[in-house]
Formats: structure tokens, C-alpha cells, sequence
């Protein structure tokens, strides 16, 4: 079973774009898979929820509200390390993961990492290093 590591930003596109990316998730993927989030990615959620203001509070409410009806599994990390980084970390195992942010896709890629992103802000393709698949 394949696991799908979602990052902040991704999470925020669904309102931001209006995109259903756990449907679009479900058409990419032709396996068995599991998706998480960091508790990092939580965290960032709630503070941008709590601390900012218009649509990225609105996005950071409804990712968080999504998370809770998806049941998504939070991986605890206890780490002190950036959110990016640790997403990293779990890419060179094997995780999928699921981000818009520029320069995290081209350390994935640059790492031998697969990556989704939203394309023309409502489907999802597949980046591997090398290019698109």
C-alpha cells in the first residue's frame, strides 16, 4: 500500500481553487493507498486558522474541517526540524507527497522523489524526477 504524505499548502488549494483533491487522489490513483498529514501540517493549519485573516483563514478552517471528515491519520513527528524537511525525510521513504510549493517539489524531484500537484488549479498530475508521468 502506497502512502500520500499531504503537505499545508495543497490542503489550502482545495478551497483557494475549489478543487476536491481527495476525488482527484482517487482517480490518479490506480493502487491501494493510504493518505496522512505531518502533525507539523496540522499545527501550520491551526495557526493560520487562528492567526491570519480572509480566504487563508477561511482555506486553513475547511482543510482542517477535511482532514477530520476524510479521517486522515496525523503522523506524530516530535521533530524540530521544518515541515519541508521532515516531508523529505518521509518522501526517501517512500511516501508520495502531495504539495504545490515550488521549491519542495524540485527537492522531491531532485531527490529521486515522486510528488502530486494540482494542475490548472483543478487536477492533479503525477511529477517524477525527469519530468511528468
Amino acid at each position: 500500500m502506497e502512502k500520500i504524505l499531504l503537505d499545508t499548502n495543497f490542503l489550502m488549494a482545495c478551497f483557494q481553487f475549489k478543487a476536491d483533491i481527495f476525488s482527484q487522489i482517487e482517480r490518479l490513483c490506480t493502487f491501494n493507498y493510504k493518505i496522512y498529514v505531518l502533525d507539523k501540517t496540522v499545527e501550520e493549519l491551526k495557526n493560520i486558522a487562528e492567526n491570519q485573516k480572509g480566504k487563508h483563514k477561511d482555506a486553513a478552517k475547511i482543510a482542517l474541517e477535511l482532514l477530520k471528515i476524510k479521517n486522515v491519520e496525523a503522523i506524530e513527528t516530535n521533530s524540530k526540524k521544518y515541515t519541508d524537511d521532515v516531508i523529505l525525510e518521509y518522501a526517501k521513504k517512500g511516501y508520495i507527497a502531495a504539495t504545490q510549493d515550488k521549491d519542495l517539489k524540485r527537492m522531491l524531484l531532485n531527490q529521486g522523489s515522486t510528488a502530486i500537484t494540482l494542475r490548472q488549479k483543478k487536477k492533479l498530475i503525477w511529477l517524477k524526477a525527469g519530468g511528468f508521468a
